[in-house]
């Protein structure tokens, strides 16, 4: 039976998301990054730029912001394969919330595993899978029309499941429920996120503005331990990122492409109202119960 809208899309808020990325064919944003090597990420990163191209000339210099925010994209995905550190080409990890691939196939590329994209954005998926056969990874790599906090996926088979900036639009609970269902006991959980900092105070307008913007639900910082915790996942690390995550919003601000959030990202970043994390868990092994 095929799978419908119906089946994936299941509250008023998960219509207003998919009505958001559906309308999001043609963002210069989001096409431009990839062109020249077929990575298109999520438009996150961390590490400084090089400051010259602020300084150069205006002739070139939006094509040198572009190129600069492209390598940093790129280079942020280590943050995700970094902490799949061993794995072999015989695993399989699933992507939730895997966009137009990027994280998918750079997975794929440095272990040679398998790779089982979610995503209920269906320009995304088509966008995805002509990438996969064009890099000729199409056995490996596939893309799922699914809800990736209730993919259909088989129960306990994946090595590892990573969320590349996704985890804002989702219950917590109800998403590592999901990916604890899916990992083999002992495999392991990475994602990378931004959230607001409940310790230091209530929700900033900041965090507000950012959710208006990308039609989305920032979780405050300790709702990750605790979700994780409550669906059997055991924590191993967590960095605090959030001082290198300020240049790439500083970069983008610069550019001809700049969308209006950047501010936004600067002021909660600055204050501290918002951190960027990246977390490591693995599901608890039977010995473990």
């Amino acid at each position: 039976m095929a799978i419908t809208a119906k089946d994936v899309i299941r509250s008023p808020y998960e219509r207003a998301l998919h009505e958001h990325w559906t309308d999001k064919t043609d963002d210069p944003i989001n096409l431009l990054l990839g062109q020249d090597d077929g990575l298109y990420h999520h438009h996150y990163a961390v590490g400084d730029f090089d400051r010259s191209i602020l300084d150069a000339d205006p002739a070139g210099r939006e094509q040198r912001i572009l190129a600069e925010m492209h390598r940093m994209e790129t280079e942020q995905v280590d943050l995700i394969l970094d902490g799949l550190t061993g794995l072999t080409a015989q695993v399989s990890v699933v992507d939730a919330g895997s966009g137009r691939g990027g994280t998918s196939f750079m997975i794929h590329d440095r272990y040679g595993c398998r790779v089982d994209g979610v995503n209920f954005c269906r320009h995304h998926l088509d966008f995805a899978e002509n990438l996969s056969k064009q890099r000729g990874c199409d056995q490996h790599v596939r893309f799922h029309y699914a809800n990736m906090v209730d993919t259909g996926l088989p129960e306990g088979t994946y090595d590892a499941v990573v969320t590349n900036e996704t985890t804002m639009y989702v219950d917590l609970v109800e998403a590592f429920t999901e990916f604890a269902r899916l990992l083999t006991p002992g495999g392991r959980y990475v994602g990378v996120t931004w959230c607001w900092d409940d310790l230091t105070g209530p929700r900033s307008p900041a965090i507000d503005a950012i959710d208006e913007h990308y039609v989305c639900n920032i979780n405050a910082r300790s709702a990750y331990i605790l979700a994780m915790l409550e669906a059997g996942l055991i924590p191993t690390q967590i960095q605090d990122l959030t001082q290198d995550a300020i240049p790439y919003w500083e970069l983008r601000s610069a550019s001809q492409h700049r969308t209006g959030v950047e501010p936004h990202f600067l002021n909660g970043y600055r204050t501290g109202a918002l951190r960027y994390v990246a977390f490591t868990a693995y599901r608890r092994r039977h010995s473990e119960d």
